[in-house]
């Protein structure tokens, strides 16, 4: 029985890598890139609600881009009803700043600031950025190219900086979350989504897919545009962002934190493909198996499990050179991140079901897109 129990948790920590592809931004050439993006002119449109924390970050490192000369960049911040310094930051650094309107029937806010940045931008190419995204200096040289090279629009799963302790918890989340877009199943998923902290896409590629209008009422903005996209015959590529896109989630608590990954824990699952799904709820069976370790000691299944453990210690390790930094001892105590992703979990269900909304920036959402003030 121990040797069959080996096999599964060999099997179930092999799922992991059937859906973890190192599929990063690729590198700037050195010879035809230049003449490939000239004449471009890009709109850089950042949506901020109360983002005084983390605006100054981008904003630097949009400053310190090494684009083409001929390059034009516009950097929009769409103040969206901010409650703190978020626009006083922004007007320092020189950029143009909108200050949202009332959200209108049937829009969520993230979607209505983000169509009204698009509705000010002269660009005939977009960069949509959170405002907690933090930029290489040849990061937008680096998107531009690989939006040239593929078509349509491209999207980026930032490099996850996790500095403080709850921050960290969010480790098994973030992995979870990463395998659904770099999932090979998902290729042929034709509710592909992009990932909505980093997009680039062209003016007219945007319009075809009627934009964040056309999904301006879902929760779920990246997933359904990407999907819009491709109803729309405007191809659609992910990437993970090693070192080009980072970002720094929740700076301001573990309530944000907890926030930010319920809202969208469970409507999330719906969007993937069954073959994905099967493959990660495989991967996080076997992980909660062995995760069960030093609670079985002195048993005939410790040996198997504790190897399991190990396995799976190992794995995430690996995984995390090209998607985060969570710190060294924390990715070793697994269990700990995998709890705090059971209780998103139990949240995000809670909500959904029970309540039919969710909580974001001081705002209820309810699914569907209606707000409560």
């Amino acid at each position: 029985m121990e040797i069959v129990v080996a096999i599964l948790l060999i099997c179930a920590c092999g799922a992991g890598f059937v859906l973890f592809r190192r599929h990063t931004l690729p590198a700037i050439a050195q010879h035809s890139q230049e003449q490939v993006i000239q004449g471009k002119r890009l709109s850089v449109i950042i949506p901020a609600r109360n983002e005084e924390r983390n605006l100054p970050y981008l904003l630097q490192s949009l400053q310190a881009q090494m684009i083409p000369s001929s390059v034009q960049l516009e950097i929009i911040v769409v103040d969206d009803c901010s409650e703190d310094r978020t626009r006083a930051i922004a007007e320092s650094y020189g950029v143009k700043v909108i200050a949202n309107t009332s959200l209108p029937p049937g829009w969520t806010g993230k979607n209505w600031a983000v169509w009204n940045g698009y509705l000010h931008a002269t660009g005939d190419r977009f960069a949509f950025l959170d405002a907690d995204v933090r930029l290489a200096p040849d990061a937008l040289h680096a998107l531009m190219a690989a939006g040239d090279r593929t078509g349509g629009a491209v999207s980026v799963v930032p490099y996850h900086l996790a500095d403080k302790l709850y921050e960290r918890l969010a480790l098994i989340p973030n992995l979870l979350g990463l395998f659904a877009f770099t999932s090979p199943m998902e290729r042929s998923n034709p509710s592909k989504g992009l990932y909505g902290s980093c997009i680039i896409v062209s003016r007219e590629d945007y319009e075809k897919a009627e934009g964040h209008e056309g999904v301006k009422s879902e929760l779920l903005d990246d997933l359904n545009l990407g999907a819009a996209m491709l109803r729309a015959g405007v191809p659609v590529t992910n990437y993970i962002g090693h070192r080009c896109v980072d970002f720094r989630m929740y700076p301001g608590g573990i309530r944000s934190e907890i926030e930010g990954f319920s809202k969208g824990a469970v409507l999330s699952t719906g969007k993937l493909s069954g073959w994905t799904t099967l493959l990660v709820a495989v991967w996080l069976v076997g992980l909660i198996a062995a995760e069960t370790a030093p609670f079985l000691l002195g048993t005939d299944w410790a040996l198997p499990l504790a190897a399991g453990y190990v396995l799976y210690t190992a794995q995430i390790y690996y995984f995390l050179h090209y998607t985060g930094r969570f710190g060294w001892w924390l990715p070793a105590v697994h269990l700990l991140s995998t709890v705090f992703f059971l209780y998103i979990m139990l949240y995000s269900v809670y909500q959904v079901v029970f309540f039919g909304r969710v909580a974001w920036k001081g705002r209820q959402v309810e699914v569907g897109g209606r707000r409560k003030p």
